[in-house]
């Protein structure tokens, strides 16, 4: 059963499994941050959310939410800076990481929803995502990530996964 949970910033208390905490207080820590019972640090701003999961080492961000929101996973610079006042684009400093998922209802054509790397919810168990109209078939994927720069931290990924399909 996987767990939900829900941030309440204003009383800085979590949600986890229908049982409310309050999160610890440590002065070393920004406001936007929360710790889970699962041990997961989470930062938030305006339109971003930011996971470092101890067990697995990792540091995971969700940009946007609902059917227009993107994933990626991150290092600690950019997580240890993401919260840092004189950031003005926090969502600028986590699309530098390597783009896991991409979700796109914009009303500007219809919704698609891009898998970049097919371990995205291992990877971020904690993000809710929403699948947003036809799911790229993984050789238009291979394309994008081939052409697009922004994409290149996610070839060599992409280049392995493309290997082990044709290996089947």
């Amino acid at each position: 059963m996987q767990r939900q949970s829900i941030i309440n910033p204003k009383a800085l208390q979590v949600c986890v499994s229908n049982k409310m905490i309050d999160a610890p207080k440590d002065e070393g820590k920004s406001a936007n941050t929360w710790f889970f019972e699962v041990n997961m640090e989470f930062k938030s701003g305006n339109g971003w959310r930011c996971c470092y999961d101890p067990e697995t080492g990792l540091y995971t961000a969700e940009i946007g939410g609902g059917p227009n929101h993107d994933l990626y996973e991150i290092n600690k610079e950019i997580y240890d800076h993401v919260d840092d006042p004189d950031l003005k684009w926090p969502t600028s400093l986590i699309s530098e990481g390597r783009h896991l998922y991409m979700a796109v209802d914009d009303r500007c054509g219809p919704p698609y929803t891009v898998v970049l790397d097919s371990d995205y919810r291992k990877i971020c168990p904690w993000a809710k995502t929403e699948t947003s109209g036809e799911i790229w078939p993984d050789e238009l994927v291979d394309a994008a990530v081939e052409i697009f720069a922004s994409e290149a931290n996610n070839r060599e990924q992409r280049r392995r996964k493309r290997e082990e399909r044709e290996q089947v």
